[in-house]
């Protein structure tokens, strides 16, 4: 057998280090899981801000005169439509609309593009980027594949190597940033991006997040991270605090936000997890998957994805079974994908998917053996108000 592959370590493993963080293997990378308190550390991105380290990210640049046409084939989005300086959510998808990623796309120029893959799926996504803008089909009569004359002219450049991402997330968020930068934040609106400084650093500045809270993340030169890192925790004050993936995840269940490998999957569909919209059957070209979303789209889904709320204090935890508890008691008719204590609600929460048809009432998770009671109730589960 081979030996498994070295974890790589993100620019910012020294300070994490420094900081005492429980490090943990995440996507083969080491991460910091917390730093002290996760609950702290969650409560300070809903209360003031928090700062993450998201370098094991991926940034997928897409470059070059049909940079929109080809990532309008390969993803299911219109990234055509989009705007520069604009972000877009999306997915991309299989031939039989199964979920390979779940994506950000900057468009930075009109003929460049940034795709921000989920760690675990960076090669996948590059992989299939480069696959499809290049479309290759088998010649009839030939022992091998050629192109088939339809190939996309860009360039597709794998630049994660040389990115670190730092996360600002929190309502302080633009307040702390506002003592660094010059860059006009208060214009930037949700889901955009703008190049600028931060504390003399040279970035990509997006008003993106996976936290539910307002805030931003930074795209800077892996040999800047360190130096940003110590500028922002200088500049934050008592009002920044570094959070790890513990807080992060606990964070976007909150939010109702999917992670991949739990909401999403190749198994799953973007309309399972109530995501449809993100498909736009209506582009003006083919794309990769259309044909089963489409049909997919006429078709109600098997199951749907909602949220639970305990009404003990035990955890649905993944891949517990959701059962019913009336006369057909203890019948499976869903599966949890993600749950946690929530440190907002001050109640163990969960999503789960639930076959169609099983209702919402009379619910229970099994939580080894013994069958814990739950309220269905919508997503999200917290939603910040606006100021």
């Amino acid at each position: 057998m081979s030996a498994p592959p070295e974890v790589k370590r993100t620019p910012l493993h020294e300070i994490h280090e420094d900081l005492g963080a429980n490090l943990v293997d995440f996507a083969g990378y080491l991460m910091p899981l917390r730093y002290g308190s996760e609950t702290a550390e969650h409560l300070a991105v809903r209360t003031s801000a928090g700062l993450f380290d998201i370098s094991h990210m991926g940034e997928i640049f897409v470059s070059g005169p049909e940079a929109a046409r080809a990532l309008d084939y390969a993803l299911v989005g219109n990234l055509s439509a989009l705007a520069v300086g604009r972000a877009r959510y999306t997915m991309i998808c299989d031939a039989a609309g199964g979920v390979l990623d779940d994506l950000i796309v900057y468009r930075l120029a009109a003929e460049t593009f940034m795709v921000v893959a989920n760690a675990s799926n960076v090669a996948v996504v590059r992989e299939a980027l480069i696959d499809r803008v290049h479309r290759r089909v088998a010649v009839e009569g030939a022992e091998s594949s050629a192109l088939n004359g339809s190939g996309y002219d860009v360039v597709v450049d794998d630049r994660s190597e040389s990115y670190a991402l730092l996360a600002v997330q929190g309502p302080k968020a633009q307040e702390i940033l506002f003592r660094v930068t010059r860059a006009p934040l208060a214009e930037l609106k949700y889901y955009a991006i703008l190049a600028g400084e931060v504390a003399g650093i040279d970035a990509l500045i997006g008003r993106t997040g996976y936290t539910g809270e307002d805030g931003f993340e930074l795209f800077v030169s892996s040999g800047d991270a360190v130096a940003l890192w110590r500028a922002l925790i200088e500049a934050g004050g008592d009002d920044l605090r570094p959070a790890g993936l513990s807080a992060r995840d606990t964070l976007r269940l909150e939010a109702g936000m999917p992670l991949y490998g739990n909401e999403l999957s190749i198994e799953t569909t973007p309309y399972d997890a109530g995501l449809g919209r993100v498909v736009k059957l209506d582009k003006a070209d083919d794309f990769v998957g259309r044909e089963a979303l489409t049909a997919l789209a006429e078709t109600p889904p098997g199951r749907t994805l909602v949220g639970l709320i305990a009404k003990g204090r035990r955890i649905p935890r993944h891949g517990y079974s959701v059962v019913t508890t009336g006369e057909q008691g203890g019948t499976p008719c869903g599966v949890v994908t993600s749950g946690a204590p929530s440190p907002t609600l001050g109640r163990p929460i969960a999503m789960a998917y639930l076959d169609t048809g099983a209702g919402t009432d009379d619910l229970a998770v099994d939580i080894r053996g013994k069958h814990e009671p739950v309220d269905v109730v919508p997503l999200p589960f917290y939603k910040r108000v606006s100021p």
